[in-house]
This record gives structure tokens, sequence and C-alpha cells, in this order.
């Protein structure tokens, strides 16, 4: 990055002077943890507009936005002077090592190895929305894996529409904003990138605790953006928040994207094979991973 674009990027005058006539102008502004930006005092019924509006200026303040929360970290705080954060050295050997991952051997879901006996194929098959489908699979040989039974079961479903319409209706609000976690206090942290992958070394979650499940982050961070233009909206530790400008299609779209955000968010309470009825009929994801 040259000198001039570093200059801009940090010089919180022209990062001011970028928000005028957006949902950020006036907003307390000053820096954050290691080389961050912290922007307060946002309206949490604006919450995704403000992120829009960031999102929208990352080519002229070269900085990822993301939302967080001081909740439950007393270190996010706007300081006087700027802090340290990673040489450029250091967040490129970050991407580097992000970028030759294999995310989806470590983010992987405990149910995959799952075997379902008679006994149980009625919990399955109704999941939460309390839909009876256990009439679409009276074929299926049990024990069955479960990535099996739901697979066939989701596939059924998509041929019936009747039932398909009702499943949806129960769970299509898990790709809807209206979803979405809101803390009591919000900042916006704009990052000293702009770069996807280099974004998740200031990701705050809990199912990338060290390093290497930061940079692996990193690249589930990339993969969804180049295949779903899904876009990180918010960080609550436990939870990530994003907004999605190309959605998976029924079928092995739907179940493939299904399978890697289950992997990633294992407290979300759905099946696999009711996220993805949700998944095509929503512009927001959520996950959840949590002790």
């Amino acid at each position: 990055m040259s000198g001039k674009a570093a200059d801009v990027r940090d010089d919180l005058n022209q990062i001011e002077a970028a928000f005028l006539g957006t949902p950020l102008a006036g907003l307390p502004i000053g820096h954050g943890p290691s080389g961050t930006i912290l922007v307060a005092d946002l309206d949490p019924d604006r919450l995704h507009e403000v992120w829009q509006a960031a999102e929208a200026l990352v080519p002229v303040i070269g900085r990822r936005p993301v939302m967080v929360t001081d909740d439950f970290d007393d270190a996010l705080t706007i300081r006087s002077e700027p802090e340290q954060g990673p040489s450029e050295s250091e967040l490129r050997t970050f991407v580097e090592a992000a970028a030759s991952s294999e995310p989806w051997l470590t983010y992987r879901h405990y149910s995959e190895d799952q075997q379902v006996d008679e006994d149980e194929i009625e919990f399955y098959t109704r999941g939460t929305t309390r839909v009876d489908l256990n009439d679409l699979v009276p074929d299926v040989v049990l024990p069955a894996p479960l990535p099996v039974l739901e697979r066939v079961l989701y596939d059924r479903l998509l041929a019936d529409a009747d039932l398909h319409a009702q499943v949806l209706g129960n769970v299509r609000l898990v790709t809807q904003t209206d979803y979405w976690y809101t803390p009591d206090s919000v900042l916006l942290m704009l990052l000293p990138t702009n770069d996807v992958r280099g974004s998740a070394y200031w990701v705050d979650f809990y199912g990338a605790l060290d390093l290497e499940d930061q940079q692996r982050l990193g690249e589930v961070l990339e993969q969804w953006r180049h295949r779903w233009d899904a876009r990180l909206v918010a960080s609550w530790g436990t939870m990530l928040q994003f907004q999605v400008g190309r959605r998976p299609t029924p079928g092995d779209e739907a179940w493939d994207a299904a399978g890697q955000l289950k992997a990633l968010a294992p407290n979300l309470e759905l099946s696999r094979w009711e996220v993805a009825v949700a998944l095509p009929a929503g512009d927001a994801w959520f996950v959840h991973n949590r002790p």
C-alpha cells in the first residue's frame, strides 16, 4: 500500500470527511485496539444501515467494517492514541496461511458422524418445525448416517410443494435480519485492511480462538464472499452475522451451503435440511458457536 493510501486510511479527519452525508456523519470516532478505528453512539435501530454505509466506503477509506460490542469486552473503548496493529509482513503471512488452509477439515459438525436408529427417526424428521415428515422416509434402511437421512428428507421435501411451504414458513426467519441478535451497546470497528481474508485477524469469534483457527476463518470469509457475496456485518463473540448478495438455489447449492453453515455454527438450532430450506429464501446468515 502506498504511503498516501496509508495516510488516508489512518487519518481520522479523512475518515470523518468520508462519513459526511451518511448515517455515520458526526458520530464519535477514535482509535481502537490493534490498529483499528472505533465509531460509537450507534442507533440500535439502524445498525445494518450504518454498516452498509461503512461497507460502501471501503474503496475510499481502505478499511473493512464490522459491528462489535463492548458488552463483554472492556478493552473495546475509543483511545486518544493509536495502538500498533500487525505489520504488513505479519498480515501478509496471515493471509497466505489462510489461503492455504483447509477450513472444512476442521470446521465439521458433530452430527456428521451420527447414526439414526428406528426409535430416533421421528425426532430428526420433525426437526424444530414440528411438521411431521416421517412419511417422506419410510424406505430408508436404519440405522443410517444422519447426513444420508437428512439429504433424502431434503430432496423429497423439495418435491412436495405443500410440505416445503409449511417448513419454509417456520424456518425462513433464520435468514432474515429480524433473527439477528442486537447487543445493548454496539460500536462500528473499522479494520486496518480491506482484505477479506486478512479481516479475520481482528474478528472475535468463539469458533476461532487461536491463530490457526483465525486463519481458517479468514478462508471461510473469502470462500463465502466469492461464492455467495456474503459479507461479515457483525461479530458478537459467539455469533457472526452476514449479509448475503447471492442466495444459494434449492438443491445441491443450498445443501452444500447449509452444511458449511452448520459446521461453523454448531449451536444453530436447526437441522441441516431445515437450513437448506431457509437459505434460498433470505439474505441474512446467522452463525452461533458458544461454550
